[in-house]
């Protein structure tokens, strides 16, 4: 597994497990699979900040999206709280790809 923030052009953060989507004999990178991937939005309060996640593409039955190499800004990894959050939530609530699943709310704050 490879968890990893992935910031793409829309501006969403999200993190994911991600792996390479390669062609040819070069094996030349043209996106990225992102299995289990969950949006992420941190909220500013005047006292506390929280961080969120959600489901990204909730409705889709796949359990790997495609997300194409040019959509990418970067992919970098996650900050230790939100890599927490992440693996905590899925072992709490099931992969949110899950068919059936009920869409969970992951929250935590500062």
């Amino acid at each position: 597994m490879s968890i990893r923030l992935v910031l793409l052009k829309s501006g969403e953060d999200v993190i994911a497990d991600v792996t390479e989507m390669n062609i040819g004999e070069t094996r030349n990178v043209v996106g990225y699979f992102l299995e289990d991937p969950c949006v992420v939005k941190i909220y500013k309060g005047e006292e506390e900040s929280s961080i969120k996640i959600r489901p990204w593409a909730p409705l889709s039955k796949d359990k790997k999206i495609p997300v194409p190499a040019d959509w990418v800004v970067t992919i970098v990894e996650p900050v230790d709280q939100l890599l927490e959050l992440y693996t905590e939530s899925l072992e709490k609530h099931g992969k949110p790809q899950d068919p059936g699943a009920a869409e969970p709310d992951f929250t935590e704050s500062d």
